[in-house]
């Protein structure tokens, strides 16, 4: 799909106020390595993730996302009365209904004139929400709109705590379907996007491919149970299929015109871990030094990851006017999809 009207005018973003190490996680669950003597330093060497971040417990997405769409609002300037649509689009949800999407609403004082839904697709999600309402700005359907997302990790990462801590018959054998719920952080993100105008000085979304491998949906599963938040994920072959998924995405979008790999300038991924990063680019042909990652410190966020990590790129000049950008998505299910964005 290309485009030719769309802005991505103001990113912004909010970070938890909790900062929870690796190191600290593996003291937490001390009793478990030392009974399967597993090696200290074990889940930062398997992720490269150092710490993530959580926010105070109870924290709804709606909240997180209003957070992160206050601070759009006000960087941008726009009226909220004159935002006409709003797109939510986290793994994590308020509630089952009504969509988070009328609580963040709600919470930024938008126009009731304003089209309002929750997009759901696991970690690729904001994407997914960026192509839908590039789509709408494309053919003249709305001017703008706000892309919003609020993952809150909290429930997943205590949860996950306790079941191993709790669960006396866990093997380093069946122990590693959990370990991918340790890798998961908190956080918010918003993207104001618009009708593209001459002299705004926005980067411009060119043009999105996707692929679907959804014969992979069992690989990671995630939902609440007797003992809260609970997610079992197949790390190894989800890795693989994802990459895989990936590869034929790629195919297709590298083949539009000024979009091959040594054209663009920096990569912003769906950062799942540094093993993960390592097999996408060797597998891909693309060069690591392009990428730009917030793995270490902000772990996996779902999807927040890549669009937040493309914001502090931008924030960081990693990512500068008269460059290239492509920001890459893996979710589980699986899909993919990749967005080319030039400014």
């Amino acid at each position: 799909m290309k485009f030719s009207k769309v802005s991505l005018h103001t990113f912004g973003y909010e970070l938890p106020p909790n900062v929870l190490t690796s190191e600290a996680i593996e003291t937490r669950l001390a009793p478990v390595y030392e009974r399967l003597h597993l090696p200290a330093g074990r889940l930062e060497l398997m992720s490269g993730i150092r710490e993530r971040r959580l926010w105070n417990f109870g924290t709804r997405p709606s909240e997180a996302a209003a957070l992160a769409g206050k601070n759009v609002l006000e960087k941008s300037g726009i009226d909220p009365q004159q935002v006409e649509a709003l797109f939510f689009t986290s793994v994590s949800r308020d509630l089952m209904e009504p969509a988070t999407a009328s609580f963040v609403h709600n919470a930024l004082g938008l126009s009731s004139d304003a089209i309002v839904m929750d997009i759901s697709n696991a970690c690729l999600g904001f994407l997914d929400g960026m192509m839908m309402l590039a789509g709408m700005i494309e053919l003249g359907q709305v001017k703008n709109g706000l892309v919003v997302s609020g993952e809150t990790a909290e429930d997943l990462v205590e949860s996950t705590l306790s079941t191993l801590l709790a669960d006396p018959s866990i093997t380093r054998k069946s122990i590693k379907p959990a370990f991918a719920s340790l890798t998961i952080g908190s956080g918010a993100v918003a993207l104001l996007m618009t009708r593209a105008e001459d002299g705004d000085g926005c980067p411009r979304l060119i043009h999105g491919a996707w692929r679907a491998h959804t014969g992979h949906s069992n690989l990671c599963k995630g939902g609440q149970g007797g003992e809260g938040t609970l997610m079992d994920t197949n790390s190894e072959e989800l890795l693989h299929s994802g990459v895989a998924t990936a590869k034929a995405a790629w195919g297709k979008f590298s083949a539009v015109p000024g979009w091959g790999a040594d054209e663009i300038d920096r990569f912003f991924c769906h950062q799942v871990g540094s093993a993960h990063a390592r097999l996408l680019f060797n597998s891909l042909g693309l060069d690591a030094e392009k990428n730009f990652q917030t793995l270490p410190v902000l772990g996996n966020i779902g999807s927040v990851s890549a669009p937040i990590t493309m914001a502090m790129g931008m924030e960081q000049g990693k990512f500068n006017k008269g460059e290239k950008a492509a920001m890459l998505g893996i979710g589980s299910g699986i899909n993919c999809m990749m967005l080319g964005v030039e400014w």
